[in-house]
């Protein structure tokens, strides 16, 4: 394993760095919205916006690469995005913002489409899946380490947002004087979502309700702290509570996936995420008890997503996955743009606590559609755990590019695991 991360370590770096920038900035829209007096809905806007760059960079930014080469996008949305971070508290306007958002979303998605291709032209088949692993540990590492840095400085100045904007411009030194030109990113176009819910319903449908659960999560967690008088640095705690619980249920609940079926998995962790909001709502903002909250509803939200690309994978064909990855992300992304508009509206409308009853709603309908599919989806064929793909996990960041190749690994994983039990 360090022969592997040797090769690709400047890469993991560099996205640690753009990591803690951009999770800064996500916490800091909330922090600086409310000292700016913006409203609940207008910063479910502004939040919005950046899924929706994000959106529609996943699917420009492979012909970016292919026109211009790697090395040149990746310079260039870095740069946009840093600029974008500097201007955040030069234009207070939530209208500013939302234009801001939607450009750093865009310049994301290409920064994810650049470094996945980078890193999985560093990686064999055998090493794979390690790398893989390596870079959703840092991108999780990074975030949380982001919330640690926003405790340093005050939202209502334009400090922290330029240390978010240093640290994006950081990030381009390992990654661009260690990376080697690859070929131009090759991203299948998308599957349609009629193909994609004949093959997979469970998949098609929880992809799309557990975008609304990590945008509303990733977006609107600071906007509810601020709103109910947490301090900004219990606001931090509480967003990075959210991803920590992510690292932590992560592999307890892969290693079950690999185990028995992923149906009554699906709808286990999101019964967990169900009693977890309930507790966030419950107790009406008892700090410790968000914070409980927040490590539960946040960490099966990242198990769940890898959860149903494996679920959804375990009835496509392999010449499928590539399209399938496309179609899951924007499905995905479509979830993410409509989470935050229902929960700043409700917000808006109903309190702050609405943040915890849109988030249990959601994660009841994920459950109740998994119950569905296990009792009343019969006539169908259920693919034996045996022969289902391996686990890995996947950020819900994540381009088409690594979902796609997260897929091809655990196909090749569980294939040769299958004949290596067959020469016992």
């Amino acid at each position: 394993m360090i022969q592997v991360l040797s090769r690709v370590w400047p890469l993991l770096l560099g996205i640690v760095f753009i990591m803690l920038g951009n999770g800064m900035h996500f916490t800091l829209i909330g922090l600086r919205g409310g000292i700016e007096g913006f409203s609940a809905l207008e910063l479910a806007i502004v939040t919005s916006g950046y899924f929706m760059g994000f959106l529609s960079g996943a699917r420009i930014s492979p012909l970016m690469i292919r026109r211009v080469g790697h090395v040149r996008v990746f310079a260039a949305l870095g740069s946009f995005m840093s600029a974008a971070l500097i201007t955040f508290p030069l234009l207070t306007d939530p209208w500013a913002w939302t234009v801001l958002r939607v450009l750093i979303g865009f310049c994301m998605s290409g920064v994810y489409v650049t470094a996945e291709s980078w890193l999985n032209n560093a990686a064999t088949n055998e090493t794979r899946g390690t790398v893989l692993s390596a870079y959703m540990i840092a991108q999780t590492l990074g975030i949380i380490g982001a919330q640690g840095i926003l405790t340093l400085g005050d939202a209502g100045t334009s400090v922290l947002f330029i240390g978010a904007s240093i640290l994006v411009s950081i990030s381009f030194a390992p990654i661009l004087l260690s990376a080697t030109s690859v070929p131009a990113a090759e991203v299948a176009r998308p599957m349609s979502l009629r193909d994609l819910f004949k093959g997979s319903p469970l998949g098609t449908v929880g992809i799309f309700l557990l975008g609304i659960v990590y945008a509303t999560q990733s977006g609107m967690a600071a906007i509810l702290g601020t709103q109910i008088g947490l301090t900004a640095t219990q606001i931090s705690l509480f967003v990075a509570m959210l991803f920590a619980g992510a690292l932590v249920l992560q592999y307890p609940i892969g290693w079950l996936s690999d185990r028995m079926d992923r149906r009554k998995l699906i709808c286990g962790a999101a019964f967990i995420g169900v009693v977890s909001c309930l507790l966030g709502w419950v107790t009406g903002g008892a700090l410790w008890s968000l914070m409980v909250a927040a490590f539960f509803a946040g960490g099966v939200t990242t198990p769940l997503y890898a959860l149903l690309l494996a679920y959804t994978n375990d009835y496509l064909d392999a010449e499928d996955m590539p399209a399938a990855s496309g179609g899951l992300v924007f499905t995905f992304g479509l979830g993410a743009i409509a989470g935050p508009l229902v929960t700043g509206w409700g917000m808006e409308t109903f309190g702050p606590f609405t943040f915890w009853l849109v988030l249990c709603a959601t994660f009841t309908a994920i459950a109740l559609y998994a119950l569905y599919a296990l009792y009343h989806m019969s006539k169908r064929s259920v693919v034996p755990v045996d022969e289902t793909e391996s686990y890995l996990s996947v950020l819900p960041t994540a381009s088409p590019v690594a979902v796609e190749a997260a897929g091809t690994w655990a196909a090749e994983h569980a294939r040769d695991e299958a004949e290596s039990q067959e020469d016992r």
